[in-house]
């Protein structure tokens, strides 16, 4: 039986060199820019101790014990769209194996969740975590279980060392990142844009360029740009995406493992840069109290609604803005387009994100959807359904339904190894991923009170400490 709550998505990332990752933002950039609406593939290894089934057909990849009975919970954050979407690779998993399996949407804070479960001597068999700090303390407390030899090898095939390191902890396989994100794009909407005579060509590519259009977009009588503040999250990625861009990648991973304090003058330089945006309220739509009341699914919705008078021009967020945006009428490529995340300081950033399958029982079945996950066949079931990029390097672009989500996804897989993750995912989940606390709260009181940039850096440092100490 599978259950639903509300919209959420993934985050991931790691190292990158400059020329690199403005290459990938503007592959990734110039193939949404194009878009529409559009369609199949993919490594294999068995289970130890598994009989093995052959596979059915030419297109599956990897072989699977048979599991008749056996049953397993899986947790994960996703619901709407991605709970569906998520349910057919589930769904294929069942068939192949004869596993029961259910699945339970949990909060943001999923530790907070395991914890709970485990205390009371039900564990769930296998989690979908935001965050790679997520997957260390979830090592550190004993409660993940390493990964078997048929996911291991799954990975070797299908995987760039960048991503099978992320899903490791001192050298151990843990985790399958399955789902990843392009988390450095600008979606708008093209009718506004037209309307206020600014043209595709033209879409900022700078910071600086970025204001003056939301400056021009208000003028013509739009709110310019739409801001998910509920989910705090994305302020993270907010500040993440001007951090790398002025400070660099040695910087970013330097304040990623709080080797540098929140004080340091680089945060000051982005706050402050963040508080040219966020201190002009007529530019947020609703202001900044309607921006704290706005979740992520309601940011992108209220965009691409409304025809040429949405409530707002433009919204920043990942890849995965495009399954909310399907919950319109509005089309991608057509009347949603996008660009990279403009350059706040020498380049354009790129961020990325993602979920990883961690096992947390010695269930067989459990290391069975590991394997499964690290697979080709799994990745190509969620491509199909939209919404989705796969860092699995043996998936056929031809399985994404078009051109937009196939050239990013193209783009991921090329940038290889060179990629930053998702800073706050990388951090202990009381700071840089748990509602109402830490970088969350922190960020939501400057998009309060964006003046207040010294008060803020003091409350990031003092957060960051405590949770880094613990």
């Amino acid at each position: 039986m599978r259950t639903t709550r509300t919209t959420r998505t993934a985050r991931t990332g790691r190292t990158a060199l400059r020329t690199r990752r403005a290459a990938l933002a503007a592959a990734a950039a110039g193939a949404l820019a194009l878009a529409g609406c559009g369609d199949g593939d993919g490594g294999a290894g068995e289970p130890a101790g598994s009989g093995g089934t052959q596979p059915t057909s030419g297109a599956e990849t990897v072989r699977l014990p048979r599991l008749d009975g056996q049953k397993l919970q899986v947790v994960a954050v996703w619901t709407g769209p991605e709970q569906q979407a998520f349910s057919k690779v589930l769904d294929e998993f069942e068939r192949r194996t004869g596993a029961e399996v259910s699945y339970i949407p949990t909060q943001d804070a999923m530790l907070n969740y395991i914890g709970t479960k485990i205390a009371g001597g039900a564990p769930p068999d296998v989690a979908m975590l935001q965050q790679v700090g997520a997957l260390h303390q979830a090592v550190e407390r004993e409660w993940a279980r390493p990964a078997g030899a048929a996911t291991k090898d799954q990975l070797a095939k299908n995987y760039a060392k960048g991503w099978r390191d992320l899903g490791a902890v001192d050298g151990t396989q843990y985790g399958v990142y399955f789902k990843a994100a392009n988390k450095s794009l600008v979606w708008y909407n093209t009718a506004v844009f037209e309307n206020a005579g600014v043209s595709a060509s033209d879409t900022p590519r700078t910071w600086k360029e970025f204001l003056a259009t939301a400056e021009t977009i208000s003028a013509s009588g739009v709110t310019p740009v739409s801001v998910g503040g509920a989910d705090g999250w994305t302020l993270t990625d907010w500040f993440e995406n001007v951090y790398l861009s002025q400070a660099g990648p040695r910087k970013y991973d330097q304040l990623a493992k709080h080797e540098i304090k929140w004080t340091d003058p680089s945060v000051k330089r982005a706050l402050t840069t963040l508080a040219e945006l966020f201190g002009k309220p007529d530019l947020i739509a609703g202001g900044a109290a309607g921006a704290l009341q706005t979740e992520f699914p309601a940011s992108v919705t209220q965009t691409f609604t409304g025809g040429d008078q949405p409530k707002a021009a433009m919204v920043f967020e990942g890849d995965f803005v495009s399954i909310n945006i399907g919950q319109t009428e509005a089309k991608v490529g057509t009347d949603a387009k996008v660009f990279p995340f403009p350059a706040a300081g020498a380049q354009a950033p790129v961020v990325t994100g993602g979920d990883v399958a961690v096992a947390l029982t010695d269930k067989p079945a459990a290391q069975a959807l590991l394997t499964f996950l690290a697979s080709p066949d799994a990745a190509r079931v969620w491509a199909a359904q939209g919404g989705f990029i796969s860092p699995n390097k043996s998936l056929d672009p031809a399985a994404y339904p078009n051109d937009v989500q196939r050239d990013i996804a193209k783009a991921l897989i090329a940038a290889g190894d060179e990629f930053r993750f998702d800073m706050s995912d990388q951090m202990p989940q009381s700071f840089g991923g748990t509602p109402g606390k830490g970088e969350w709260k922190a960020l939501q009181d400057f998009l309060k009170n964006p003046k207040d940039v010294a008060g803020t850096q003091q409350r990031l440092e003092a957060d960051a400490a405590k949770a880094f100490k613990d």
